[in-house]
């Protein structure tokens, strides 16, 4: 039974590529997508493994990474981990638009399902998150924080190629700017504060945007990035006939929410009880850069990790 929470955000400063491990469509290497809504996800299965190699980097205790994580495979002693992650799911996705150079859109069903997440690990989340606050947003519709910034030829707002009718009322767009806020300061603040320029705080705060929730769909299925790749014969050092493949790759800018979950240690020996776990995780994992994913050799999968708990939370608030 695992005894302390903590909700864990992912800012993806690369493209990011978790592999599906299966194309069905036109794309050669998809990314992982929930299979109810489509909308990219990270499997926690994958966070816990990225985590777990870059343990002795990211400054943990290398005395305890089998206790943390589990045995390697084959170990005389076999036990289960003090640590689980949950499968990521998107908060915010970045979009082209005609003004500002890219939004960060999300809907209702993402805002809720966040919401709903982050209460179960214990954090205190508005009501402003409410599907419900947002039922009247109809397809082509929005909602801006800052009306006057992203609009043009009287209250549009283009993304891609695509025009939306802002429909945010005073109310509405101060709600959003006060989900905005708080999206913000857990995000990228904290740990992250001094790492990431406080440019992307102060744009996530005033360029979230607010779709419905067959409009988000349509970005998040349409929008990712898609690269060609090209096999090269070692022999000829040309191209390989049939080698022409495509990767997709979540894009940079996008926002993820996951959860980590800690027992006591399960090794039968070491003393070390929840409560210490979730001080060593949060220790080496929050406001650290990490590496989840394929590709690692071009850069791919980089991401900004900030462990967001009850108790700091909390202290933040007062």
């Amino acid at each position: 039974m695992y005894e302390q929470h903590a909700a864990v955000f992912l800012y993806a400063t690369s493209p990011v590529h978790m592999g599906a491990g299966q194309a069905i469509g036109v794309i050669d290497n998809p990314i992982q997508r929930e299979r109810h809504t489509r909308h990219p996800s990270l499997a926690g299965s994958g966070l816990k493994g990225a985590a777990r190699h870059a343990w002795k980097q990211l400054g943990g205790s290398e005395e305890h990474l089998s206790i943390l994580f589990g045995p390697e495979s084959g170990a005389k002693e076999l036990h289960a981990g003090a640590v689980s992650f949950g499968d990521a799911q998107l908060v915010a996705f970045p979009v082209r638009s005609l003004v500002g150079g890219y939004v960060y859109v999300t809907s209702p069903l993402a805002l809720a399902r966040a919401q709903r997440l982050l209460r179960a690990m214990g954090i205190t989340v508005s009501d402003d998150w409410d599907a419900q606050a947002w039922a009247d947003v109809a397809e082509g519709q929005c909602v801006t924080c800052c009306n006057s910034e992203l609009l043009r030829k009287g209250q549009k707002l283009h993304l891609e190629v695509f025009e939306f009718d802002n429909v945010a009322d005073d109310a509405a767009a101060k709600r959003l700017g006060r989900v905005a806020e708080q999206l913000a300061n857990w995000a990228l603040g904290g740990e992250l504060e001094n790492k990431v320029p406080q440019f992307f705080r102060d744009k996530l705060t005033k360029h979230l945007v607010l779709l419905n929730d067959t409009d988000f769909a349509y970005f998040v299925e349409h929008g990712t990035l898609v690269e060609p790749h090209v096999r090269i014969n070692p022999n000829t050092g040309t191209a390989d006939e049939g080698g022409l493949f495509y990767t997709e790759n979540l894009p940079p800018e996008s926002i993820m929410l996951s959860c980590l979950m800690v027992s006591r240690a399960r090794n039968g020996a070491n003393g070390l009880d929840a409560k210490a776990v979730m001080q060593q995780c949060c220790t080496a994992l929050d406001g650290s850069l990490l590496q989840v994913g394929g590709d690692a050799t071009t850069g791919r999968g980089l991401v900004w990790m900030r462990v967001l708990r009850k108790e700091t939370n909390e202290e933040a608030a007062q």
